[in-house]
């Protein structure tokens, strides 16, 4: 199949493909007579096989290395665990940050009147404290930035 089939079917984008052969993550495919790369089912279950580690968020690096073990490396020392329980580390660092943002995000709405034609915006005079360095309804301690 031709590179935008594959593309189609699994929903990867070309340019993507491209780079994660570059990135060896998918082996070279053959080329047709014409020039154009010709992909095969074992192409189309690796790139699906990526594009679900990259789905879970997995960096490309532990996938490449996720992609050893499919191809028949032993995991002796444990390492597929430890991939994963680090990328659960990383999802639940950032779902703290999110939270973080969630709150910030709640103080700056929470500082609006919403009658603009009596009022001004307040979420604008607060983004714009924050902006001199002032506390604002998201970043209660001055020197925000």
């Amino acid at each position: 199949m031709k590179i935008s089939d594959l593309s189609r079917a699994t929903g990867v984008d070309v340019d993507t493909i491209r780079y994660y052969e570059k990135a060896g993550l998918l082996p070279a495919p053959a080329r047709e007579g014409n020039g154009y790369r010709s992909y095969g089912d074992g192409h189309l279950e690796r790139l699906a096989f990526v594009r679900h580690c990259r789905a879970l968020d997995i960096p490309l690096a532990d996938v490449k290395r996720l992609l050893d073990f499919v191809g028949g490396a032993r995991d002796e020392s444990g390492d597929i665990d430890a991939l994963i329980a680090s990328q659960l580390l990383r999802v639940r660092a950032r779902l703290k940050s999110l939270r973080a943002l969630e709150r910030q995000l709640v103080g700056l709405r929470d500082s609006c009147d919403a009658d603009h034609a009596r009022h001004e915006c307040g979420i604008l005079q607060e983004l714009v404290a924050a902006a001199h360095g002032e506390a604002c309804a998201c970043h209660p301690t001055a020197g925000a930035r």
